[in-house]
């Protein structure tokens, strides 16, 4: 392995940690309070499916 290769790999793998660090602190700062709540009847009418209450269609 030749001395450019070695700074090749250094330089990719500072490249690869400081991405994750940043959006690891952007979902941090952004989306870590981020809540959805889901309600079978919205997503029923929203793709056209009956929902039931009672659990699983037979």
């Amino acid at each position: 392995m030749t001395i450019s290769d070695k700074r090749l790999r250094r330089h990719l793998l500072t490249a690869v940690v400081i991405k994750l660090l940043v959006l690891t602190v952007l979902w941090w700062l952004f989306i870590r309070d981020s809540h959805v709540s889901v309600d079978s009847n919205t997503i029923g009418n929203r793709f056209g499916v009956p929902t039931s209450t009672q659990g699983a269609s037979k």
